[in-house]
């Protein structure tokens, strides 16, 4: 019997001469955050099975006897007929325990050829080449749900800001296009980041490889990979391939961050530019008035939670030797709550714009104030032959003398404008109007209604394209329906 405080020997055991202290175990144990890896763990196994008859390693009765177990055993867990056990510290050791339970001891032979190390760096490969693509399909649908609301907005005329000062009129069209451009281009770094995800890891064994004739490339084909990881060092002891993927959520988040900031100040009354729908906000305990953007600002909050554990990982990295060290186990529970994070966020603020509304008639009275098309009537000026530093200093002229006598550029008559130049005409008055002012700005990714359109048009096709890779890249993993099991 055990000596109190202490728990049976493990699978690893063979040398050691004392049981594992019950708090030691319960220290390292990853059982509690690692279990999710259970399709992908029982997925690499009965790929390595396979090879591993392929190859004369095994006989193939054995390794069928083996893939049948995994299947059962699959099947148990999920109905919950198997309870994972924290004495088996993690879900590797877990899924063998009940698989040699299972067949008996033909089940041992499983793990013939492989390590751990290799074993769950391929099982973090699987998952998270799963859940990149998963994200890419929540990430599709926010884009386009931006591209919907731009179209229907391609003629809403807005402020446009600097240094939140009001700077020249845009359209809200446009600016929701600047969010869908931002956004594609975290699309298409989840995509490169998936190239570098999707190679396979097995056969690196512990560091060094194994002497036993095993085929690398047959199990990185029987799973969908692109390619191997060549270096069994290598293969083993990174997780740069996380790295990227925190680094490239981190900068979606950092988007939907500051769409959300910009979504908290449109929402005040100082603004006033939008109404968050009363499903999408709170109020107040104690103040009965309130309205609070709380779904925007946890979404606000959240990316400083993701920025952390991709800092997290790059300083448990930094220091290891080569090749595997125990400090790698904490390369997981960052890894699956920013996905878990990452997720929800994009989910919610999608279905939170199907709710925005809009204050389109304030938006257009403030685009027409604060001189917002000053730099129109610079244009004018140099269109005129006058060079742009001379034009842009008699305008700052006549604003100045406009703030001096309380009025707006469209409130000065033509003789007050000539004072400044003589080459003003009343076609002044025209080009000074917010509608003028945008329409005229028709350069590729301008605000002109007509240079939005072509925008949308341009970004959905880039839609369709990574749609199509998403589409090819699932089926060459087996991941048609994300399930994520081989047949």
């Amino acid at each position: 019997m055990a000596a109190e405080g202490m728990i049976g020997l493990k699978l690893w055991a063979g040398r050691f001469s004392q049981e594992t202290d019950r708090l030691a175990n319960k220290f390292q144990a990853s059982i509690s955050f690692d279990q999710r890896l259970y399709r992908h763990d029982i997925q690499g196994s009965i790929a390595h099975a396979k090879m591993l008859a392929s190859c004369g390693i095994i006989s193939a009765d054995e390794s069928k006897q083996i893939v049948e177990g995994l299947k059962q055993v699959l099947l148990d867990i999920e109905s919950g007929r198997s309870v994972l056990s924290e004495e088996q510290e993690d879900i590797h050791l877990n899924i063998e325990y009940l698989l040699t339970q299972k067949i008996g001891k033909v089940g041992e032979k499983l793990h013939t050829a492989r390590s751990r190390n290799d074993q769950v760096a391929l099982d973090l490969r699987l998952y998270l080449r799963e859940e990149i693509l998963t994200l890419m399909t929540s990430v599709d649908k926010l884009i386009a749900k931006f591209l919907t609301l731009a179209e229907q907005h391609q003629s809403t005329i807005m402020p446009g800001y600097t240094h939140l000062q009001r700077a020249q009129p845009i359209t809200l069209g446009h600016h929701l296009c600047a969010y869908a451009s931002m956004l594609m281009r975290d699309l298409e770094r989840l995509r490169d980041t998936f190239d570098r995800v999707n190679q396979c890891p097995l056969g690196a064994g512990a560091l060094a490889g194994t002497t036993l004739p095993i085929d690398r490339q047959m199990v990185a084909d029987q799973l969908g990979f692109s390619g191997l990881i060549a270096n069994t060092l290598d293969a083993v002891s990174d997780r740069d391939f996380i790295v990227e993927f925190l680094s490239s959520v981190s900068i979606l988040m950092m988007h939907l961050s500051r769409f959300s900031e910009e979504l908290i100040l449109w929402a005040s009354a100082e603004f006033a530019f939008v109404e968050i729908d009363d499903s999408y906000a709170t109020g107040s305990s104690m103040m009965p008035q309130k309205k609070n953007p709380d779904i925007a600002e946890l979404i606000r909050g959240k990316t400083g939670r993701v920025y952390g554990h991709l800092l997290g990982l790059l300083t448990t990295l930094k220091g290891l030797p080569l090749a595997y060290n125990k400090d790698l186990q904490e390369d997981k529970e960052g890894l699956f709550d920013a996905i878990d994070t990452v997720l929800a966020c994009v989910t919610v603020l999608t279905q939170m714009l199907n709710h925005l509304r809009f204050n389109k008639q304030h938006m257009y009275g403030q685009a027409s104030q604060g001189f917002a098309c000053a730099t129109d009537v610079a244009e004018y000026l140099v269109a005129r032959g006058i060079p742009f530093r001379e034009a842009h200093a008699v305008v700052g002229k006549i604003v100045a003398y406009a703030l001096k006598t309380n009025r707006d550029l469209s409130q000065l008559d033509l003789g007050e404008w000539r004072q400044f130049s003589p080459v003003f005409n009343e076609d002044i008055f025209q080009v000074i109007k917010v509608e003028t002012a945008v329409n005229r700005r028709r350069t590729i990714g301008g605000p002109a209604p007509e240079a939005t359109i072509a925008e949308i048009g341009r970004l959905r096709s880039r839609l369709a394209e990574l749609r199509k890779w998403k589409e090819e890249k699932a089926k060459q993993a087996g991941l048609d329906d994300l399930a994520g099991m081989p047949a």
